[in-house]
């Protein structure tokens, strides 16, 4: 097993990260920007080195310098975590030609899946199902509106190089076409150096389902379950839980299929999650295979009781799968809240400051993933979550109970934070039954950021059976 793994990431998953390697009795190396010389994983690392300024193009995307670092220290591998270089083609195959070791797909994985057309065409190879779109990128507008007119409106303009919503335009009317397709360009140029577009059908009222996959070096591949990340906003997830309570068993099992299917086709290593869209009538198809572990990985672990970084550690070092498909046990419900300092009624804009309480909630099967502490700067260079609150119950029933008590508990004072639109959304009607879909918390935005709605909850609403 490896001696000494350098994390190449911040915040609550570079702690995360290290809990497991410290575990697993592996020395580990943070790197830092000069705004985060008082962060906690730097305070928790037993070496620290900074790497640049703020910015994370002269810090955390600072390739040459954290492969500096590594060797430097004697290092033998290189966790990215999720997000910066997680998913960078070029740091994966710099870091093996360093001599080092990845800890994620190898760096032609992460390329060939990385560009979402490709990935698409890849899918349609191995008989996965896609969404109905292009055959690859589109030159220019005129060639996306042939497209729509033969697939039918709305339609979705999206970045082959990118995601997380960058690059992305919804087209409802075809007389917008030509203005946010110059737009989607221009964005996707500038946030992943490439302004390949392709199209694809939207499909309205969708579930967002995504499933956990492992695979070794040696061709073993398991799945550990969905996970049903739907309750966005701007395309961006704020609750997820697992598993998606509207999946039949056999439904589930199909696409648990299919995730493997598609991973063995891009003759995956590691942990990478594949993404489905789930229409009203049962039809599913394939988005993209995102090569890094997600942010939403504790619910997975909760309910399976596998430490997934663990595993990719273990994959990385050579070491097959300790378990087959059928021996993967799943118990329970589990639910996620992502803790943004923002304010939602701004249109979710980002609040920096100093932390000057902060309270964790407790409790029997309560996770709390965080890299916050009282006199923190939360600074505006990085993502604005702050913490992840995780819990687990017998059923679906419980959890959302437990969940609910959690941000009761929660304190978290001196910037501004979605708490209280989490909290709401957890007495939705729609949350409450489960059947939510990709576009509800947004439609329902205005409702659940009404001052009544924030300040007090139904009655009725409050004592519906769990």
């Amino acid at each position: 097993m490896f001696k000494k793994i350098l994390i190449a990431n911040r915040g609550e998953i570079a702690i995360r990260i290290m809990r497991t390697c410290r575990e697993m009795g592996i020395d580990t190396v943070v790197v830092y920007s000069t705004a985060d010389k008082e962060a906690l994983h730097v305070q928790m690392a037993t070496e620290a080195y900074c790497i640049g300024g703020p910015m994370v193009k002269d810090s955390y995307l600072n390739q040459q310098a954290i492969l500096t670092i590594a060797l430097a220290t004697g290092c033998e591998a290189i966790h990215p975590g999720y997000g910066l270089l997680s998913e960078r083609a070029d740091f994966a195959h710099l870091v093996t030609e360093s001599g080092l070791v990845f800890i994620g797909p190898k760096a032609e994985t992460i390329s060939a899946l990385g560009d979402k057309a490709n990935a698409r065409s890849m899918m349609q190879a191995a008989g996965v199902p896609v969404i109905p779109g292009s055959d690859g990128p589109v030159d220019n507008a005129e060639e996306a509106l042939e497209i729509g007119k033969k697939i039918g409106f709305p339609i979705l303009l999206k970045a082959s190089a990118g995601g997380g919503g960058r690059g992305m335009r919804l087209i409802e009317d075809k007389a917008d076409l030509r203005k946010l397709f110059l737009e989607a360009q221009a964005e996707a140029e500038s946030a992943f150096g490439s302004g390949e577009i392709y199209v694809e059908k939207y499909i309205t009222n969708a579930k967002h389902i995504e499933f956990q996959i492992l695979a070794d070096r040696q061709g073993g591949v398991v799945h550990l379950g969905d996970r049903d990340c739907s309750w966005q906003r701007r395309r961006q997830k704020m609750i997820e839980e697992t598993p998606c309570t509207t999946l039949t068993p056999k439904l589930r099992a199909e696409m648990g299929e299919m995730a493997i299917k598609a991973i063995k086709s891009a003759n995956y290593e590691g942990a990478g999650t594949v993404e489905f869209i789930l229409d009203q009538a049962g039809n599913y198809y394939f988005i993209e295979v995102n090569t890094r572990i997600q942010v939403e990985h504790p619910t997975t672990e909760m309910i399976t009781g596998i430490d997934i970084v663990r595993e990719q550690i273990r994959i990385a070092n050579g070491t097959p799968l300790m378990f087959k498909q059928e021996e993967i046990e799943f118990s329970g419900h589990s639910i996620e809240c992502r803790i943004n300092a923002e304010v939602p009624s701004e249109n979710f804009r980002a609040s920096p400051g100093t932390i000057t309480n902060f309270v964790m909630p407790g409790g029997r099967s309560v996770r709390i993933d965080s890299a916050v502490y009282p006199g923190c700067e939360i600074t505006p260079y990085y993502d604005s979550m702050l913490t992840k609150i995780i819990v687990h119950g017998k059923n679906r029933g419980d959890a959302l109970r437990r969940m609910r008590r959690c941000l009761e508990e929660l304190i978290v004072e001196g910037v501004s934070t979605n708490v209280g639109l989490l909290y709401v959304s957890l007495y939705d009607l729609s949350m409450i039954k489960g059947d939510y879909l990709t576009s509800t918390m947004e439609e329902n935005l205005d409702d659940l950021l009404g001052y009544e709605s924030m300040m007090r909850i139904d009655d009725e609403q409050r004592n519906i059976k769990l």
